[in-house]
């Protein structure tokens, strides 16, 4: 057992593990981070998951450190990648041509200027990343986590790690129960929150499905993987409201509920420097290889790819049997859903029905090294939704939907610590429930979400802050995250360089007006500017 110590520890190296951890660093902190995965990055990276955004991110809408992130990706590939001469001119550069963001690239490039962005900290000894280690226990004295233990994955031994301030940015919020912290899972009720879309009790148990994301690419030859041993009850699953069985081209519309039929052609011939990806035009599904490609062959100079690279991150890979978090048979549901995604792919090798009349595509290839996994999957699953804080203040739909507020806008804090937009897009869940997508208004990230009502050192740096099941939906999104963590990160910093505390800090008009200048400062969008959600 060894035992270490730094100004903050960040548990959880996803997007909002990495920003939490550069905002204390970059305001002179020492830092300790862990990460369970071989990537950072979480559902940029290890749950390889291109960034969902909104329509205004390449002119305001995120911070500057995630926009950084998305420059850095953009020039990464202009530096190490033969792009066509009219790829490489394009401002925009969108080396997939996805439909599902501006910015679909390959889950290692975001990993390298991650990296980068880490390393200089990593040189100067104030960053200590422990890689790969998950938080097994906590020590808490009364309201404040003293140190938590971090166990390798791989059965390395154990670290204590200690500090002032202690950061969950795990994807399922796992430092709670460890601490006592008090939260929430699954729907709360209407009567709890108002919410038009809430059940009239609570469903603690009914969760966003989650996925096991996968790479694919179409060449020459017969790919076909072994037949997943359980394949047939795969095949023949059909949710009741689906329209369909699971493993079809069939599914519900998302914002409609219509059941539609999806369209699926490997290597289209097409020009990935057309491609406009704007959800509030388009959600882009339509055609589901291009849907969230990631790298498209057209992009770069003939020869270098012989396919287009696509993400399976599609309806039929949707966990719906039962939720994995704080539930006993939660690694089984885990080891389920990475045997659903196995059983898609030989669906598509073997039944699916093609564009062209025929069955199966057995030239689809599974890129594992594309997403690093050591069974050809992503490493870690798409979690969509994770434990929540009882916070100070809980975001809840009347907040932010469009059909509640209208042309008024979202709600707007007084205690802002960031901007956000996205659709309000649940998933369907593992109580039976449909699809949940409601028109969203841009809305800000108040303070208050950050902070429990009872622990005084602990901060949420992920999915894991004061919304409900509901906006949930609409919070979860990469640059989100990344705001929610960066805000947490400096508040920590805040904190300790004014010896004072993240309660404190909102109960004062001056502290929170200086905490505010400091993230306006480092570039953090307190604010929308006049425009309307979709």
């Amino acid at each position: 057992m060894v035992d270490i110590s730094a100004d903050a520890v960040v548990v959880g190296g996803g997007l909002g593990g990495v920003a939490a951890a550069l905002a204390l660093l970059r305001a002179g902190r020492t830092v300790i981070m862990s990460e369970e995965y071989d990537w950072l990055g979480g559902q940029l990276t290890s749950q390889a998951v291109p960034p969902d955004e909104h329509s205004w991110v390449e002119r305001f809408g995120v911070t500057a450190s995630y926009r950084a992130l998305r420059d850095g990706i953009r020039r990464y590939y202009r530096d190490h990648y033969p792009l066509t001469s009219a790829a490489r001119a394009r401002r925009e550069l969108n080396p997939g041509g996805g439909h599902v963001s501006r910015l679909c690239h390959e889950p290692r490039v975001a990993v390298a200027v991650i990296d980068a962005m880490l390393a200089p900290y990593l040189g100067s000894g104030r960053l200590r990343l422990l890689k790969p280690y998950r938080p097994v226990a906590a020590e808490v004295d009364g309201d404040r986590v003293t140190a938590v233990r971090l166990a390798h994955r791989d059965g390395g031994g154990e670290v204590w790690a200690a500090a002032p301030y202690v950061l969950d940015a795990t994807e399922t919020g796992e430092l709670l129960p460890l601490t006592g912290t008090e939260y929430v899972t699954g729907f709360e009720s209407q009567e709890e929150t108002g919410e038009p879309s809430a059940p009239m009790t609570a469903q603690p148990l009914n969760m966003q499905a989650v996925s096991v994301c996968f790479a694919i690419d179409h060449v020459d030859g017969d790919h076909t993987i072994d037949r997943p041993a359980s394949y047939d009850f795969w095949r023949a699953y059909q949710p009741p409201f689906w329209g369909d069985r699971l493993l079809s081209w069939r599914c519900p519309s998302p914002r409609t509920l219509e059941i539609v039929e999806r369209s699926f052609t490997p290597n289209p011939d097409d020009d990935p420097l057309l491609v406009e990806a704007d959800q509030r035009v388009n959600p882009g599904d339509g055609n589901l290889w291009t849907f969230r490609r990631i790298a498209a062959r057209r992009t770069f100079e003939p020869g270098a790819y012989a396919s287009d690279i696509t993400l399976v991150n599609w309806p039929l890979i949707d966990y719906l049997v039962g939720p994995v978090i704080d539930v006993p048979d939660a690694a089984a549901h885990l080891a389920a859903a990475r045997e659903l995604s196995r059983s898609a792919l030989y669906w598509l090798q073997t039944e699916a029905p093609r564009h062209d009349g025929g069955t199966g595509y057995p030239g689809l290839r599974l890129r594992g090294d594309v997403t690093g996994g050591a069974d050809g999957l992503a490493q870690a699953p798409y979690i969509r939704e994770s434990r929540r804080i009882r916070a100070l203040y809980t975001v809840v739909e009347q907040d932010l939907s469009l059909a509640v507020r209208g042309d008024k806008g979202a709600v707007g804090y007084a205690d802002s610590v960031g901007v956000g937009m996205y659709r309000i897009d649940l998933h369907p869940s593992t109580g039976g429930d449909n699809y949940i997508d409601v028109g969203c208004s841009p809305f800000e990230i108040p303070l208050g979400a950050l902070i429990p009502q009872r622990m005084t050192n602990l901060l949420p740096a992920s999915k894991n802050i004061g919304t409900t099941h509901i906006t949930n939906g609409a919070y979860r999104l990469h640059p989100v995250e990344w705001n929610a963590g960066e805000a947490a990160g400096a508040l920590a910093a805040y904190c300790l360089d004014h010896a004072t505390t993240p309660h404190a800090v909102r109960e004062s008009e001056t502290l929170l007006a200086g905490f505010q200048r400091r993230l306006a400062r480092e570039g953090v969008e307190l604010h929308w500017p006049d425009v309307a959600g979709y």
